[in-house]
């Protein structure tokens, strides 16, 4: 009886889901789209969601939304992909998609909640096949812009990459080529 109840459940769960996702691509609402991909990346940060989510292909609406003009968008997809990159086969199809080049992009982002989720995306993705890139020379320098922010939440995360992700090397030869400059990567705006 239990286990049919959670099937039925489950299958409710799948339905919803789907029924969101078709919301998303059937409107022409700025407001109902932004206000369904918030519900979307809410409900990726439950696993009980991961294996709908892969289903309805919602990794790839997330890493669309990454280039759209829409702030909000931007938000709410990277805010997605947080949530979901925990999971191994999610980080997986998140890597395959070319999504950390996409996340990088992120980080020049004046909205501060769009850096701090893809500061923490590029952090759950670091993997030894993806290190490499993910703490390339230039998100390096852009780390150690960060974390001189007077934004506490940017430059306590910034660190946490420097200290956690980079070797001392990279953090000094980030130093001597960059002087902390990043070019071309402006800080967020405080809220």
């Amino acid at each position: 009886m239990q286990a049919r109840r959670g099937a039925a459940a489950d299958s409710d769960r799948f339905e919803y889901l789907q029924t969101l996702v078709t919301e998303f691509q059937d409107t022409d609402s700025q407001e109902a789209k932004e206000q369904v991909l918030a519900n979307l990346a809410n409900f990726a940060y439950d696993p009980q969601n991961y294996g709908h989510l892969r289903q309805l292909q919602v990794i790839d609406l997330f890493l669309d939304m990454l280039t759209e003009d829409s702030e909000t968008l931007v938000e709410f997809g990277i805010g997605g992909l947080c949530n979901l990159c925990l999971d191994k086969a999610n980080k997986d199809s998140i890597v395959q998609a070319g999504g950390i080049a996409q996340v990088i992009q992120c980080l020049s982002s004046a909205n501060e909640e769009t850096v701090l989720s893809a500061i923490t995306t590029l952090m759950y993705l670091c993997t030894a096949s993806t290190r490499q890139q993910i703490s390339a020379l230039p998100v390096v320098e852009c780390m150690l812009r960060f974390s001189l922010s007077a934004n506490r939440r940017i430059s306590n995360l910034a660190h946490i990459f420097l200290e956690d992700y980079c070797t001392p090397e990279q953090v000094d030869e980030a130093k001597t080529l960059g002087a902390h400059s990043a070019l071309g990567i402006p800080l967020p705006k405080d809220n």
